[in-house]
């Protein structure tokens, strides 16, 4: 089949994906599987599909077995009362002002992400933020997508994934490549801020400033209270620390250090197995809806990357560029930087378009480190903690207790004027120059 073919085949994948998606034609979880299987189908793959699904499965099943035991963890955590102090605390600072609390939801998300692991930063902040949101009856969606803003300006980071490939690509270390991109990067930080503020007044205008009497005295109900365990705090807090610190030095594989610190956790605080089978069957519902959806973007991205769509896609995407606008090309990357990590995953991207966009660049008299600064200012930065080809953002939507739609849907403008407002910057700063 031809790259032309390939390519169409590929975005009609991703759009109709979107569209089902966006829309609530489907779910998510089978959007991922179908979509794909018809298109592949379509260009004549049906019988090459078998090994292109499994090792897309095989590709994401490491990612499947941590987001799963990070939910039982963080959700025992939550059950037990680890994080209650912190939220009687965080109640007593905010003052029961939404505007307070999203605006510390926007802090708390850059501070966890230096770490620059986009799983960790999401499991951290919400399991932190998400009582304090329930408790002021605050949207859920405006905490997906405060995280989410914070979290992929902050991806810009030279141990961030996208960056650290850009330099690979490029072949360049990161004072080439991301210091002159600070001034943009904070920038950015300041539209984050901007734009949780404005979260935060809409919050206050529909939830209202909050007694923080009132909302103490609720309580608990009998069920959540037979599960606290304040005796065990110190405990739990310490191994959740430990984990914490294991996970940053990577001293195990992510998935055993979570399934490892579930077990001591689990056995401690709940030491009869009735009761440990009851706390599993509690969070299973949470567990299946975010570790199918793992499992079925294995599906989606083993099949674009098999059947070569992804490859094709890129080559399109360069032909597309006008020659009367072939000057503006560091320009044209650093807009569609963003919406492009709906269709590439960061290795297609900065390991198979990069390539291809410096080596234009390059042919036009165009410095191809103007490209890969471009580049990092969207591409699976602000994008991707809403894109369906990054497993975190499934723990993002899934923690959050949102669907991938609507959180799309409410914070995409949001995030592409990130990258608006830090590619205006980076070309008056110089960094990107054509």
């Amino acid at each position: 089949m031809s790259d032309g073919m390939l390519s169409f085949l590929g975005f009609l994948t991703v759009f109709t994906f979107l569209f089902s998606i966006m829309t609530r034609r489907v779910s998510v979880s089978i959007a991922l599987i179908i979509v794909p299987l018809v298109t592949a189908t379509i260009g004549g793959f049906a019988s090459q599909m078998g090994p292109m699904i499994l090792t897309g499965i095989r590709n994401v099943a490491p990612v499947g077995v941590m987001i799963m035991f990070a939910i039982f963890y963080f959700g025992l955590m939550l059950e037990v009362g680890l994080f209650d102090p912190i939220v009687n605390r965080l109640l007593r600072i905010v003052k029961g002002d939404p505007l307070k609390v999203v605006l510390g939801t926007a802090f708390l998300t850059c501070m966890v992400a230096l770490d620059g692991d986009g799983a960790t930063t999401f499991m951290i902040t919400i399991s932190t933020m998400l009582p304090l949101y329930n408790e002021l009856n605050m949207s859920r969606l405006v905490l997906s997508g405060t995280i989410c803003l914070a979290a992929g300006v902050m991806n810009i980071i030279p141990w961030g994934g996208p960056t650290a490939r850009a330099m690979t690509t490029l072949n360049v270390d990161s004072l080439t490549l991301f210091n002159p991109v600070i001034p943009a990067m904070i920038a950015g930080l300041v539209w984050v801020f901007f734009v949780a503020y404005i979260f935060g007044k809409r919050e206050r205008a529909r939830v209202g400033i909050l007694n923080i009497d009132v909302i103490q005295a609720r309580g608990l109900t009998d069920e959540e209270a037979a599960l606290r365990r304040p005796k065990l705090l110190w405990f739990n807090a310490l191994l959740t620390i430990v984990l914490v610190w294991a996970l940053i030095v990577a001293i195990l594989p992510l998935p055993i250090l979570f399934m490892a610190a579930y077990a001591i956790a689990l056995i401690v605080n709940f030491p009869n197995p009735k009761q440990q089978m009851e706390r599993i069957t509690a969070q299973g519902s949470n567990v299946v809806f975010v570790c199918s959806m793992i499992f079925a973007a294995g599906v989606f991205t083993g099949i674009l990357t098999g059947t070569k769509m992804i490859a094709a896609m890129s080559k399109t995407l360069v032909t597309l560029i006008p020659d009367a606008l072939s000057q503006f090309l560091p320009v044209i990357v650093a807009v569609t930087s963003m919406p492009l990590s709906l269709v590439f995953t960061p290795d297609a991207y900065y390991f198979g378009v990069l390539p291809i966009l410096t080596q234009t660049a390059s042919a036009l008299g165009i410095d191809p480190i103007n490209i890969g600064r471009a580049a990092i200012l969207g591409q699976m930065t602000t994008g991707f903690p809403l894109s369906p080809l990054t497993a975190s953002t499934f723990i993002l939507v899934g923690m959050s207790g949102v669907e991938l739609g609507d959180h799309q849907n409410f914070i995409f403008k949001w995030a592409f004027g990130s990258t608006i407002v830090m590619t205006v910057v980076a070309i008056a700063t110089g960094a990107i120059k054509f």
